[in-house]
């Protein structure tokens, strides 16, 4: 406010540069650099606008993290709290459009597995663990019910299925696929949440059958698999929160076909690192 008083003054003629700033207690290098500050063009930032395309390019659905990330992999390194700073200052919210329904049915009386896997997502080998759960996807013919089953070292889907409703034949459904497809060796740890359709004797007998073990989250403790859930909210905030889906067809397409934008099915080739885009596909 005082440099542009002292400018208007002075191109009045009512005073000089030197008297302005006297009178109003601004240092005439402070005046000179304020004037040159409002004659330069303002010049966009090419960091800002490298951020602004990959959050766009990801469907506005990635927080600070995942977008330090992405621009490390093109060349920008910034800190994260940097990357959160920017996305405050461009206005640049991940979208989010949280539904729950409970799909876990767990007041039954039958037989469930110990917590063997305990919470050991890093695993050395593939299919020494893997990890699964169902969710849910709204469309406007009904729900349509996911069963997924994914591995915990490679964070790769190696088997799932799709269905209006959730019957134990549906996981095991999920759970046959992915045998067939990783022909996995026995002692295999094959984790779940404690719902009817995972404690059920179709399910059950499979793991026995091929010489796996039985792991299951404790009651009411969704971190015992932490990995599953982070699957599935990636797989809504990237898919499915994105759109309104007419019927179940509708639904299931964009889940398991070719994205331009991610460049591989969500599920068929879906990786779940710590961190996007770090490993290959199938």
């Amino acid at each position: 406010m005082k440099h542009e008083m002292i400018q208007q003054l002075t191109a009045e003629k009512a005073m000089t540069v030197r008297q302005g700033c006297q009178l109003l207690g601004v240092s005439r290098s402070g005046f000179y650099a304020a004037r040159r500050r409002v004659r330069q063009p303002k010049t966009l930032c090419g960091t800002r606008v490298r951020l602004r395309s990959v959050f766009e390019a990801t469907g506005q659905c990635y927080g600070s993290r995942r977008l330090r990330k992405a621009l490390a992999e093109q060349g920008i390194e910034m800190g994260r709290y940097r990357v959160r700073s920017l996305m405050k200052e461009l206005r640049l919210k991940p979208i989010w459009k949280p539904k729950f329904v409970h799909t876990t049915d767990s007041n039954h009386h039958l037989s469930v597995y110990e917590n063997v896997l305990d919470r050991q997502f890093e695993q050395t080998e593939a299919n020494r663990a893997w990890v699964s759960d169902i969710t849910y996807i709204r469309t406007l013919s009904g729900w349509l019910y996911l069963a997924v089953v994914l591995d915990l070292y490679s964070r790769k889907i190696v088997g799932w299925a799709m269905a209006p409703n959730m019957p134990a034949e549906r996981v095991c459904t999920a759970l046959q696929i992915a045998i067939a497809q990783r022909q996995p060796p026995a002692g295999l740890i094959v984790h779940s949440d404690r719902g009817s359709q995972y404690a059920s004797h179709e399910y059950r007998d499979l793991p026995s059958h091929h010489g796996f073990q039985g792991s299951m989250s404790r009651k009411g403790n969704c971190w015992d698999n932490a990995v599953m859930e982070r699957f599935f909210l990636n797989l809504k905030m990237e898919r499915v929160w994105r759109r309104q889906y007419a019927n179940h067809t509708e639904a299931i397409r964009p889940l398991s076909q070719n994205s331009c934008r991610l460049k591989f099915p969500f599920l068929l080739k879906f990786e779940m690192n710590h961190e996007p885009f770090q490993k290959a596909v199938f």
